[in-house]
């Protein structure tokens, strides 16, 4: 008999299967899908041109450039040898890069989707002996905008997204803006900054439905990081814990590249940027994110405005890792230009320079976050970029995307932008100037205007005069950056048990939703080059064959304790501790709950059959309303009885676990229910039916004192991974 046909499932991602091995075979581009057509065409006068519809799609079998120039590799910049900087010349970099800049009107091309704050930062000192910046001087104070991201969905896209999350700071020094503009993810996808573009045209919605948004999980995205094998180290990171923050406050921050710091006598080192939250690194489950999406999808920006407006100041250490500045720029076998790799901490401790604290929103969302203008060439003087070839095309790609993006040259003019220094700049007229300029000479040298401005001298910022080794101009990269495997083992291996299982279980998701079977099976074996457990497990989730590695693999890895977020506990202020109480629960204990919680800066909400008031308290959340990944801890109160609206006809949520005929609204049950499945703390005061058949050893119960420092103990720690044994 004969096999049964597949039928047929819509969602391939193109007119035809894609190879498994990288195509080399020149060939016309692929026409459209059955289902896919175009617009006539016609001139602009709405003549018909007689031309089929593709005649407006790319045309030919080579690369050119947009004038029809073939290129030869779009892999490499233009650089003064294989560890140069990248040269001014380099017409393929500058018209890719340029183009890549402006293609999305007005909205930014990545990180689209934002929220800021205002705060300060106030530096300790200890980077004084390393630094010339005024900013890094002890006990110096500097107003900071902060505006955290998602980067790859649209403004509308929501916030719990698995994905990258920028970390982009301003320091309004005294001596101009500084910049630092950074991820939540030390390592990035690629090595040089001319493969951007690339990048995010394969992770961004698939072009001819605009779907999926705001994700990773389908054809495009794993194409490109299957055949490109330096993305495994960020992709690694992305399908771990650290893509699914819990806030923004519980979140690292990371200058991804190596930067230079200059001190006082011209002696230079080298560093990367850290910020390390106060409340410890957290996340939350798979589970937890997709429920999210759907209740709020703003949890990300209103978790940080609704802790501000608290007084739940967020804070974070602002830390280095310093090397020696070599010749070799490297540090313990690892090359501190490349942006793929990190350097462990227990190589290289952090070391504090200061403390950012965030205690301010924005009055306007449009003027402030979505105006401010970051850009990686805001440098003050004493620190110093690198030749690290992503950081060399950020350095023009920042500073050209706002030219169409603010809409002109002036866009530094908008309040958020301005600096807190005197601005004599000799830059004159152009889109939305707003200054009155005097004088009559803008330009240097003069004697019109009094010679003014006048050269800074000392005073002014001074490009480290790092010497450039004679070479052949090249496209290129260091054979040091051939390793695209070691660290991503290394982090693996250092993460608890929970968080490889939840490593496994991302990656089979993410691959799941890939039609294309090839592209599982290649990505298949980037995993097999990682580490053969992670491998086998995912394959067998999707039913394919592991596949054998394709390089050596390491025997023995030196672990990082520092790469994960389980086993130590954290300061509690902030967290937001759920009060489920019923009808009769008892006021005095509700009470002695919120003043508990309240005097330990934690945020309790309750949550009750109705609105209005129970009692002594205002009602929070109803059980209609209420979601469980709002709070990070659930305390029930007495009995909770099924309310009047507890129908499926009202709300559907009431028709969970068969309906409102038990002792407890079926509503605290699944509020119950996934709180314990997302390992969260639970108390319970008073008789209650809400936790039958959660074990004993999983519920705080007692008097209010007692379940209160008993949920405090577990919110330390954010979550008890114990309650569940781990798979791997």
């Amino acid at each position: 008999m004969p096999d049964t046909p597949e039928p047929f499932v819509p969602g391939v991602p193109g007119p035809e299967p894609a190879a498994f091995d990288e195509p080399t075979e020149p060939r016309e581009p692929l026409p459209p899908k059955a289902d896919q057509t175009g617009p006539e065409t016609r001139l602009p006068t709405g003549t018909e041109t007689g031309a089929p519809r593709t005649a407006a799609a790319q045309q030919g079998p080579y690369l050119t450039t947009a004038h029809g120039v073939p290129l030869a590799d779009t892999d490499h910049h233009l650089k003064a040898g294989p560890r140069g900087p990248a040269l001014l010349q380099d017409h393929h970099l500058r018209e890719k890069v340029s183009h890549f800049d402006h293609e999305r009107i007005p909205e930014r091309a990545v990180h689209a989707r934002g929220a800021g704050a205002h705060g300060v930062f106030v530096s300790n000192g200890a980077a004084s002996e390393l630094c010339r910046a005024q900013f890094l001087q002890p006990g110096v104070e500097t107003p900071v905008f902060v505006r955290f991201s998602t980067v790859l969905g649209s403004r509308g896209s929501a916030d719990l997204a698995r994905d990258t999350r920028g970390f982009a700071t301003r320091f309004y020094t005294s001596e101009g803006n500084y910049d630092l503009v950074g991820n939540d993810i030390p390592v990035f996808f690629i090595q040089d900054a001319i493969k951007f573009p690339d990048l995010i045209h394969a992770a961004k919605p698939q072009p001819d439905r605009e779907i999926p948004q705001a994700q990773s999980a389908h054809d495009t995205f794993w194409d490109f990081v299957s055949l490109h094998t330096e993305a495994q180290a960020h992709t690694m990171w992305n399908m771990s814990d650290r893509g699914l923050a819990r806030s923004y406050r519980t979140m690292e921050g990371f200058g991804v590249h190596t930067f230079r710091l200059v001190d006082a006598d011209g002696g230079t080192a080298l560093v990367k940027f850290h910020w390390k939250p106060a409340q410890g690194v957290h996340s939350v489950t798979w589970e937890e994110a997709q429920i999210t999406q759907g209740v709020d999808p703003d949890a990300h920006r209103r978790d940080l405005a609704d802790a501000i407006e608290a007084g739940a100041f967020p804070s974070w250490d602002f830390g280095v890792q310093v090397f020696p500045d070599t010749e070799e720029q490297t540090f313990e076998g690892i090359d501190l230009l490349d942006p793929t790799k990190f350097v462990p901490e227990e190589l290289a401790p952090v070391q504090t320079i200061g403390t950012l604290t965030l205690n301010g929103n924005p009055t306007n969302y449009f003027a402030e976050t979505e105006q401010i203008a970051f850009n990686p060439s805001n440098l003050v003087p004493g620190i110093d970029v690198t030749n690290d070839p992503l950081l060399q095309g950020r350095l023009f790609s920042y500073l050209d995307t706002q030219l169409t993006r603010l809409g002109g040259p002036n866009w530094t003019q908008l309040p958020i932008n301005r600096a807190h220094a005197p601005i004599n700049d000799m830059l004159r007229d152009g889109f939305h100037q707003g200054a009155v300029h005097g004088g009559v000479a803008p330009y240097h040298p003069n004697s019109l205007d009094g010679g003014n401005p006048f050269p800074a001298g000392p005073r002014s910022y001074v490009d480290v005069p790092v010497t450039v080794a004679a070479s052949q101009k090249v496209r290129a990269e260091p054979a040091s950056f051939d390793d695209h495997f070691s660290q991503v083992t290394l982090f693996y291996r250092s993460l608890a048990p929970v968080e490889q299982d939840h490593v496994v279980a991302a990656y089979t998701f993410e691959l799941s939703k890939c039609f294309d079977q090839t592209i599982r099976e290649r990505q298949l074996v980037a995993l097999a080059n990682i580490d053969a457990d992670l491998c086998r497990r995912v394959a067998d989730g999707l039913g394919l064959p592991a596949p054998d590695p394709t390089v050596d693999l390491p025997t023995e890895v030196t672990l990082s304790p520092a790469l994960s977020q389980v086993g130590d506990t954290w300061p509690v202020a902030g967290r937001i501790v759920g009060i489920v109480v019923g009808e009769d629960s008892d006021p005095a204990a509700v009470g002695a709950l919120r003043t508990a919680l309240d005097g330990a800066d934690v945020v309790p909400l309750v949550i009750g059959p109705h609105g209005g008031r129970l009692g002594s308290s205002t009602v929070h959340r109803t059980y209609a309303n209420a979601a469980s990944v709002e709070f990070d801890a659930l305390v029930v109160v007495g009995a909770t009885p099924p309310a009047p609206d507890a129908a499926p006809t009202v709300d559907a949520k009431a028709g969970a676990g068969g309906g409102p005929t038990g002792r407890c609204d079926p509503r605290v049950r699944k509020l119950v229910e996934e709180a314990w499945r997302h390992a969260k703390a639970l108390g319970a005061v008073g008789g209650t039916s809400a936790f039958d058949g959660v074990p004993d050893g999983d519920v705080v119960a007692g008097a209010p004192d007692t379940v209160t420092a008993g949920v405090l103990d577990l919110l330390a720690a954010h979550r008890a991974w114990d309650r569940f044994a781990p798979v791997s």
